[in-house]
């Protein structure tokens, strides 16, 4: 009878690393220029959609993102993350001093720079999270639509949608009221004033009711000032509320309907008619633009604009998601008059401008 085969010891006396393992490995390289490795409360940044290749994506939001960030701010300009002097004085002989020091050398040379940009994960797929450093995001992302709806000159094949995130906290109730509270105080408290648009869409979460969001928000932003109206044809501002697991993203935007929903495909194309950017003319009658919307479902890039399908397959192909969600504003449910007025239109508002 023939003795077993015996296995040969892995290189290094080690075992062999399991899937799990290389997973875990990968993520962490993608988050070693220091900061965050995930989306969590207390970051800025852009949230963008993509069309199933995140690598792509990722790739082409660094570009667009450090073209326009270098015409805005300038050079990017590196700074180490705790950085200390190299230079000792008298403090070797304090063993502690020298031990802290010698700790900060060691995080100086092995952690990278902080980046102006940098990927993180944000929690879901087709969905790519660039944390910002020392810039303003609505700013950013209002210039790049600006210039491509100019130009209409298309800079990506795989993004979608980018969406500026100026705040983030955590996905419950309370926090989001709390934080809000102060967060919208720039736009809608007295004697700042305009009208305004809730856009609500919620991924890999199920605790949180769109409703109720919609509901506190729209009475926030009443609260701040009494004059601040509901416009859902063409606003002043669009309060962005993007949920992912237990992070809540808000952000307010201008020109939302404009810039077709901040949707890089859609802004460049040219516009047949003024009404497709305006979905009620001078006599109150909707436009109906049956050409565009048979177009937007032979196009995979453009399925993800339209906000009143409920499986975004072009977005989130293949993907189950227990509170997936989107919605321009409620959608029915909220008493109060300033919410109930921004369930009226909603509909046909996404419908026309898909």
């Amino acid at each position: 009878m023939a003795a077993p085969v015996q296995q040969l010891p892995q290189p290094g006396g080690g075992k062999r690393k399991g899937k799990a393992q290389y997973v875990q490995a990968k993520r962490a390289r993608r988050g070693d220029a220091g900061g965050p490795r995930q989306l969590e409360p207390g970051l800025q940044g852009i949230l963008i959609t993509c069309n199933m290749n995140e690598r792509k994506c990722v790739e082409e939001a660094y570009s667009l993102l450090n073209e326009y960030g270098d015409d805005l701010y300038g050079p990017e300009k590196f700074t180490d993350k705790d950085q200390q002097p190299s230079g000792s004085e008298g403090e070797d002989d304090d063993v502690e001093a020298a031990l802290k020091k010698e700790v900060g050398d060691i995080k100086a040379s092995t952690e990278m720079r902080l980046r102006r940009f940098q990927s993180v994960e944000s929690g879901a797929n087709n969905v790519v999270f660039i944390r910002t450093l020392g810039i303003e995001p609505e700013k950013l992302v209002h210039h790049i639509l600006q210039d491509m709806y100019n130009t209409k000159k298309k800079k990506t094949r795989v993004i979608l949608r980018m969406l500026p995130i100026s705040g983030t906290c955590k996905a419950f109730l309370e926090d989001m009221k709390k934080y809000a509270e102060t967060f919208l105080e720039p736009w809608f408290k007295a004697p700042n004033k305009g009208t305004f648009q809730i856009v609500y869409k919620s991924r890999n979460n199920s605790h949180v009711n769109r409703e109720e969001v919609i509901k506190e928000l729209a009475g926030i932003v009443g609260g701040l000032n009494s004059e601040n109206k509901v416009d859902l044809t063409n606003p002043q501002y669009t309060v962005v509320v993007e949920i992912i697991k237990a992070v809540c993203c808000l952000s307010v935007v201008k020109d939302y309907m404009l810039f077709r929903k901040y949707n890089l495909q859609e802004v460049v194309k040219s516009a047949k008619d003024p009404s497709q950017l305006h979905p009620k003319l001078g006599n109150g009658k909707e436009v109906k633009l049956e050409p565009e919307v048979k177009a937007n479902q032979n196009d995979p890039a453009e399925g993800e604009n339209n906000q009143q399908v409920v499986p975004d397959n072009s977005e989130e192909q293949g993907q189950t998601k227990p509170g997936s969600e989107e919605q321009v504003v409620n959608e029915g449910g909220a008493k109060p008059e300033l919410a109930s007025q921004v369930t009226e239109g909603s509909q046909s508002n996404d419908n026309d401008l898909s």
